[in-house]
């Protein structure tokens, strides 16, 4: 079953070998793995000023442009993994975070790391499901399919 690359300009380019997300449609089924999002705008690509709220902020406006590349929301969300620099920061980050769901939030985990590229004080990565029914689909261009097993990061368009 061919996987899509999903792939938009609302949200940062990769910074490395890697791409913003893969969608695979299996048995009914749309499953989108997100790799990590840090505070990068993605107009300059750079780390957004301000403190974890700002950061965590930024870093769901960047997993929700995805997220809607791929047809779906927060609501679609089923897993997420949040990465901070300090777990002092965690009632800024919960309450940023928090904003995005309605009633309750996925199962999450979180961990506190030594540093996160460029310097962002969180990252977030999601696991999201849905029907993969034609109506959840974007505009034709928002992804980009693959062959299975194939890698690489993804091309700007």
């Amino acid at each position: 079953m061919p996987r899509t690359v999903v792939h938009t300009e609302r949200a940062p380019r990769p910074i490395g070998p890697y791409c913003q997300a893969v969608l695979e449609r299996r048995h009914g089924t749309a499953t989108l793995w997100c790799a990590g999002q840090i505070a990068l705008d993605p107009e300059t690509m750079e780390i957004v000023p301000g403190d974890a709220s700002a950061h965590t902020e930024r870093v769901m406006r960047n997993l929700g442009a995805v997220l809607e590349a791929a047809g779906m929301g927060f609501s679609d969300v089923v897993r997420s993994t949040i990465y901070v620099t300090a777990l002092a920061d965690l009632p800024k980050v919960n309450e940023a975070y928090g904003a995005c769901f309605t009633g309750t939030a996925p199962p999450r985990s979180t961990v506190q790391v030594a540093g996160l590229p460029r310097g962002s004080l969180v990252e977030i990565e999601v696991l999201a499901v849905a029907p993969a029914s034609p109506a959840r689909r974007r505009r034709p261009g928002s992804v980009r399919s693959r062959p299975r097993g194939a890698v690489g990061g993804s091309a700007r368009r």
